[in-house]
């Protein structure tokens, strides 16, 4: 049985560079940050983790964010425009599992896991995962081994084709493919 709490994390987010300009706090999932501010370049997590979303209602380039200042996206994320859409992601401390598998519509190879695994190729002998079930806990999935390249946050549920997630830009939307992937902790 799992234990979730709900309410851990509070992000202010400010309009300009180095916490400048207008700001809006926020402790929950905001789907469109246009309603508070016309754009957003810079972050305080003051507790908790957040996705951060280049695009509005989640969709895009993600980027994890723990507790910490993030006084300019661009330079230190490669973030383009900015964050348009954030999630708050809850703190899980019960048990973390996952089923990973080869193909979409969790086809092939299948490997459950329940620990952080930097490179499915060199642990499972799996050269891609195109779908997953996340059935306990919150995961981050990278692109690339040992936790590099873009990433895509995943929490409970099935997940039967990166491909239709929104992933975005330059080619991601078409065959997003995963090589490792870590545990969202309270030590994150």
């Amino acid at each position: 049985m799992s234990n979730t709490s709900m309410n851990m994390g509070r992000a202010t987010f400010y309009e300009d560079r180095n916490f400048q300009g207008r700001s809006y706090e926020c402790s929950s999932d905001c789907p469109d940050m246009s309603s508070y501010m016309s754009r957003c370049q810079s972050c305080r997590v003051q507790s908790g983790c957040f996705m951060a979303y280049e695009r509005p209602n989640y969709m895009g380039n993600q980027y994890f964010m723990r507790r910490g200042e993030y006084s300019d996206y661009q330079s230190m994320m490669g973030m383009s425009d900015g964050i348009r859409s954030c999630r708050m992601i809850p703190m899980h401390r019960g048990n973390f599992r996952m089923r990973i598998y080869e193909r979409e519509n969790f086809g092939g190879q299948m490997h459950e896991m329940m620990d952080d695994c930097d490179s499915i190729m060199d642990r499972f002998r799996m050269s891609d995962c195109q779908s997953c079930n996340v059935m306990d806990g919150h995961w981050l999935m990278y692109e690339q081994p040992h936790y590099r390249g873009r990433m895509m946050y995943m929490r409970p549920g099935e997940y039967r084709s990166f491909r239709d997630m929104g992933m975005g830009m330059g080619g991601m939307s078409g065959g997003m493919r995963f090589m490792s992937m870590r545990r969202i902790t309270d030590m994150c």
